[in-house]
């Protein structure tokens, strides 16, 4: 299950991967060999890979909000302390057809990545 804009997806989470991504400023050496850097801070990106479902209108629910042409969303995801919330934008959506059945259509392997607005440390 997720949460993106307020708003519940039951879509199972099979898996999640966070990178904590240190961005600069600048980072320039000096000219006897040491390194300046002015450090902006430390943003949390995850990618998920999300289970099938046999909702086909809750995964089309999802795949729509996924895909949705907006800047940025507020997700919310699992962590060590329970859950975390931030601003971020999707990229590198994908899924792949599991089968057809019936006239309908099931995917399976969806993979997003979140990459966040505003650092989580500075």
């Amino acid at each position: 299950m997720m949460y993106i804009d307020g708003d519940q997806y039951d879509v199972p989470v099979l898996s999640i991967k966070r990178k904590a991504d240190f961005l600069d400023k600048y980072a320039e050496r000096t000219e006897d060999g040491v390194l300046r850097r002015e450090l902006i801070g430390v943003y949390f990106n995850y990618q998920l890979q999300l289970g099938s479902t046999a909702d086909v209108n809750e995964y089309a629910r999802l795949w729509g909000k996924l895909t949705e042409p907006q800047e940025f969303h507020t997700v919310i995801v699992p962590d060590e302390a329970g859950d975390y919330t931030f601003v971020a934008y999707f990229s590198n959506v994908q899924d792949e057809l599991l089968r057809i059945h019936k006239s309908k259509n099931y995917f399976k392997n969806l993979t997003v990545n979140f990459t966040a607005q505003a650092p989580a440390r500075r």
